[in-house]
């Protein structure tokens, strides 16, 4: 079977709306190299959206699959519990930011993390209005897709949303929200939290706000150091539980296992999803022990939430980080793509900003430096042609104009000279094209 001919059964049988980068389907993948059904190989910059960290088909998650699949598939955690739940539980209450007592609830998608993030700090502020950020992407479900800010292609048609959810600015230096430039701005990005207490949400109505710490579909935007534990403070202040999504920055993207440590504040929630399955579907949400038993018992859940097998490849995905010391391998992954984006900056003067943590790295696209016209049509030409040449790479950001990497950190050395030789060969053609 063709790649052609699959997309002509694909175009009868799915929607439009499930959108795709490409007309390429995989017949098999390992570590950072995909193989599609006519046996063509891309080098994958992608990851499945950040969700590769530890590698496609990495043997000791594989392993743990089977084995587990061999032995109980599903009983519903609710139904008849086991092992493997309560251990990644413990897992995540030891390894994420702080040193209290924690808890976890495990569910399947970083939208349901999101949700029930959302419904655990509404049961313990007995609150319900929630700050989001303009940058941020938060999933797709109801509540989830109020949350995220970019309306086409995530919230176009699909109203009414979720009501009280608020907006505020991100820490958007390379577009300051408020127009002034990093280190000379008093932060005031953080401070627009506190004015719209003034004059668009009751602080004493807010239950939560949620950020992610790098906004990931917003663009890779990187919030200055004192921002957090400012925006922290303003929670503090008025009993505010404060979100942190880590569902695309977490295990070891960021060159820490979590990126937020990265600003040395400790979150009342943490949701993560993605590469804590190494593939299979599974995410969670975790947080001070007393914030989440505030629900009433069977107020959290699902049916399929904390499968048994991808609660064995999430343990097994946690072991490679460790013992391959994941987060150092991320850091320096970063320093190389960053100097290779730094090398294309010097030749292209489309890229405007470059920007991003360990290997969480982005080039932004304009088509005037000094005015800073966003440049989609060059993305879009950019992904295009790295495809056509055998490398899959992503954009994203709200005007669509951010080349972003998200290859598995176990990316081979040769698998990464071939990724970043094609997208020069690409920066070649379409910007000098």
């Amino acid at each position: 079977m063709t790649n052609e001919e699959l997309q002509k059964r694909r175009e009868k049988a799915v929607p439009r709306g499930v959108s795709n980068a490409g007309p390429i389907f995989a017949a098999f993948a390992k570590g950072a190299t995909v193989t599609d059904v006519e046996g063509r190989e891309f080098i994958d910059f992608a990851g499945g959206i950040g969700v590769n960290n530890v590698g496609h088909c990495h043997p000791k998650v594989v392993a743990a699959v089977q084995e587990q699949a061999g032995k109980l598939l599903h009983s519903c955690y609710h139904v008849v519990q086991y092992e493997g739940y309560v251990a990644l539980a413990e897992k995540l209450n030891r390894l994420t930011p702080g040193d209290h007592a924690k808890k976890t609830v495990l569910v399947n998608s970083g939208a349901e993390a999101v949700e029930n993030a959302v419904k655990i700090a509404r049961s313990a502020t007995g609150r319900q209005a929630i700050v989001a950020s303009g940058s941020g992407f938060h999933g797709r479900t109801l509540l989830a897709s109020t949350l995220t800010a970019k309306i086409m292609p995530y919230k176009a048609g699909f109203g009414p949303y979720a009501p009280e959810v608020y907006r505020v600015p991100y820490a958007y230096c390379y577009r300051c929200p408020v127009g002034r430039s990093y280190p000379g701005c008093n932060l005031e990005c953080a401070e627009l939290l506190k004015k719209r207490f003034v004059d668009l949400v009751n602080p004493e109505s807010v239950a939560a706000v949620i950020l992610e710490p790098v906004a990931g579909e917003g663009g890779f935007v990187v919030p200055p150091k004192e921002y957090f534990p400012r925006i922290k403070e303003i929670c503090e202040e008025f009993g505010i539980l404060l979100i942190i999504d880590e569902v695309q920055t977490g295990f070891c993207r960021t060159g820490t296992l979590f990126a937020i440590e990265q600003w040395d504040l400790v979150p009342d929630l943490l949701t993560s999803a993605k590469s804590l399955g190494g593939g299979t579907v599974i995410s969670a949400c975790t947080g001070r022990a007393e914030i989440m038993d505030a629900p009433q018992v069977g107020g959290l859940g699902g049916t399929y939430g904390g499968n048994p097998v991808s609660c064995a490849a999430a343990l097994a995905v946690i072991d490679v980080i460790e013992t391959e010391d994941l987060a150092a391998t991320s850091r320096a992954l970063g320093a190389k793509i960053r100097a290779a984006f730094e090398d294309l900056a010097k030749k292209y003067d489309c890229i405007g900003d470059i920007r991003g943590l360990g290997s969480m790295l982005a080039m932004e696209l304009v088509h005037d430096k000094a005015a800073k016209t966003p440049a989609p049509d060059l993305a879009k030409g950019l992904v295009a042609e790295c495809q056509k040449n055998g490398l899959i790479i992503l954009a994203c950001g709200n005007a669509g104009n951010v080349i972003r990497t998200l290859m598995p950190l176990t990316i081979s050395e040769a698998e990464l000279a071939k990724g970043l030789s094609i997208l020069e060969a690409a920066f070649a053609k379409v910007v000098k094209g």
